[in-house]
């Protein structure tokens, strides 16, 4: 007889190495992806914030399209086009439809494929 209070439980099954893996990898994803998710956002109302005490939140790169066309026999050929200013936000994550400075300042020459 058990005392009163107490709710029979069935035993618990140990878990395998397998489902100890599965679940190791599913919280950690999890994790990982919930981490980005709040860095990004963070990044974002960083941002914001910038723009609505107007400091510096964008700039600018000069960028160089280099235009990639396929020829008929299977080559390409590549055209440089004018320098060209690109605008970007001083940010992690590229927000607003701009791309990151720091990325741009390390890709100035941008493939555009034709």
């Amino acid at each position: 007889m058990y005392p009163s209070g107490t709710v029979f439980m069935p035993e618990e099954r140990a878990l395998t190495g397998k489902q100890i893996i599965a679940r190791l990898l599913r919280n950690t994803l999890l994790t990982i992806v919930l981490l980005l998710a709040v860095v990004y956002v963070c990044d974002y109302l960083v941002l914001r914030i910038r723009i609505a005490m107007g400091r510096t939140a964008t700039g600018s790169v000069t960028v160089r399209p280099v235009y990639a066309v396929p020829q008929k026999d299977k080559k390409t050929e590549f055209l440089v086009g004018d320098p060209v200013q690109q605008s970007c936000v001083h940010s992690i994550f590229p927000h607003m439809g701009d791309a990151p400075c720091w990325y741009l300042e390390r890709h100035t020459e941008q493939r555009i494929d034709m």
